[in-house]
């Protein structure tokens, strides 16, 4: 098997995986808008998602360099736009593009 047989091989496989894993709780609850544990990870998966990213990534930062200081202004920043206009994407966003500026400078 060649490298490119084998890598998309493997993006296959990941594919597949990515797919199955996403549609089997619509398999087994047909009626998903009903059943009181769709309802339930509708209503805290994504919280429990981002904190175990948020976790991941303020484990390992050191506060005495400066990409620590930028972290941290990084995520103050998201907080403060998601607290201000309510939307993960907007707050996100400006937390990553701050973060780059002042890696970058």
């Amino acid at each position: 098997m060649s490298n490119t047989e084998y890598i998309l091989t493997v993006v296959l496989v990941m594919t597949i995986a990515t797919f199955a894993t996403r549609i089997t709780p619509f398999i087994f609850f047909r009626n998903h808008s009903q059943h009181p544990t769709m309802r339930y990870i509708a209503k805290y998966m994504p919280p429990m998602i981002m904190s175990i990213l948020v976790v991941y990534v303020l484990k390992d930062i050191d506060l005495t360099a400066d990409t620590g200081l930028y972290t941290v202004a990084a995520v103050l920043l998201t907080v403060t736009v998601h607290l201000w206009k309510s939307n993960p994407l907007l707050s996100i966003l400006s937390g990553t593009l701050l973060y780059m500026f002042l890696l970058q400078m």
